[in-house]
């Protein structure tokens, strides 16, 4: 059966669901009250993928997420997570399609970067099939476990 979602910016109601997607997915999670920042900060949008009928009483309606932030007209992408009984079902890319092109209309972006895990290959796959490129690397960047991050850019022309 083909999985259903929508693809929206996150709302006040879906924090705490955020705020566990967050912690299912990263060893050091953002909190409530940074999501919640989002919410009024002009310059940050998290997007969520939600179910379109999950299932009755489920708690997974939001099955993945990111954020972009503008930094003086670059854009920044942080916090791409999926749930992980939903990943290979392409949420991850259609995020990350839908976040490029608010980025490009809504603050005129034409680059964006973002670090991943040197160690996290599908993520690195997934962005290079996005068109971002290695630029280098950042020694013992994550914390938990140790590892170092692959800075990446992706521009656009005009």
């Amino acid at each position: 059966m083909p999985l259903n979602y929508q693809i929206r910016e996150m709302q006040r109601e879906d924090l705490e669901e955020v705020v566990m997607l967050e912690a299912s997915c990263f060893s050091m999670p953002w909190k409530y009250k940074d999501f919640e920042e989002v919410l009024t900060n002009p310059d940050r949008v998290y997007l969520v993928a939600l179910a379109d009928n999950p299932a009755a009483g489920a708690s997974n309606r939001i099955l993945g997420g990111c954020m972009l932030s503008n930094a003086a007209g670059e854009g920044d992408i942080t916090n791409v997570a999926v749930r992980e009984e939903y990943r290979n079902n392409k949420i991850a890319t259609a995020l990350l399609t839908a976040l490029l092109k608010m980025g490009t209309e809504r603050y005129g972006m034409t680059a964006f970067t973002l670090e991943v895990r040197s160690q996290n290959t599908a993520a690195r796959r997934l962005y290079e099939k996005q068109g971002f490129v290695s630029l280098g690397i950042r020694p013992n960047f994550y914390e938990r476990p140790k590892d170092d991050a692959v800075i990446m850019k992706r521009v656009t022309r005009c």
